[in-house]
C-alpha cells in the first residue's frame, strides 16, 4: 500500500514513516510536474530503506 502511495503521492510516504521535514521537502519537489518523477523515486527509496532498517532491528530484537 505505502508503494502505491509512493508513486502516486510521494510527500505523504515519508509522513507515514515519520519524516516530516522530509515530506515537506518532498512536497516542494513534487509541485512542479518535472519534480514529480524525482519526487516518487526518492519516496521509493526512502520506503525501501525504511523497511531495510525495519527488518534489521527486529533480526537484533530491538523491536
Amino acid at each position: 500500500m505505502r508503494l502505491i502511495l509512493a508513486i502516486l503521492l510521494p510527500f505523504l510516504v515519508f509522513f507515514t514513516i515519520g519524516k516530516p521535514f522530509q515530506g515537506i521537502l518532498c512536497l516542494i519537489l513534487q509541485i512542479t510536474l518535472i519534480g514529480w518523477i524525482p519526487a516518487a523515486i526518492w519516496a521509493v527509496y526512502a520506503l525501501s530503506q525504511y523497511n531495510t532498517d525495519k527488518k534489521i532491528a527486529q533480526a537484533h530484537g530491538r523491536e
